[in-house]
């Protein structure tokens, strides 16, 4: 059995007639990949911020 290569595209340009791409190059996509950054960005601050937290937490009670 041969699979055929597929003609895959990660951003789709607006001009383009394909159907493989993941993304569209648009307005939505942007704010959305700027929105997931800085979610991603706070779920990362917030680990380390807890993690002082208890490890300062810890040293008080001895």
């Amino acid at each position: 059995m041969k699979k055929d290569k597929e003609d895959f595209e990660l951003v789709k340009d607006p001009e383009s007639k394909k159907k493989n791409y993941i993304f569209q190059k648009d307005g939505i996509t942007k704010k959305t990949g700027v929105f997931v950054i800085i979610v991603l960005v706070l779920l990362i601050v917030a680990v380390i911020l807890s993690g002082v937290f208890f490890y300062f937490s810890s040293i008080g009670n001895h």
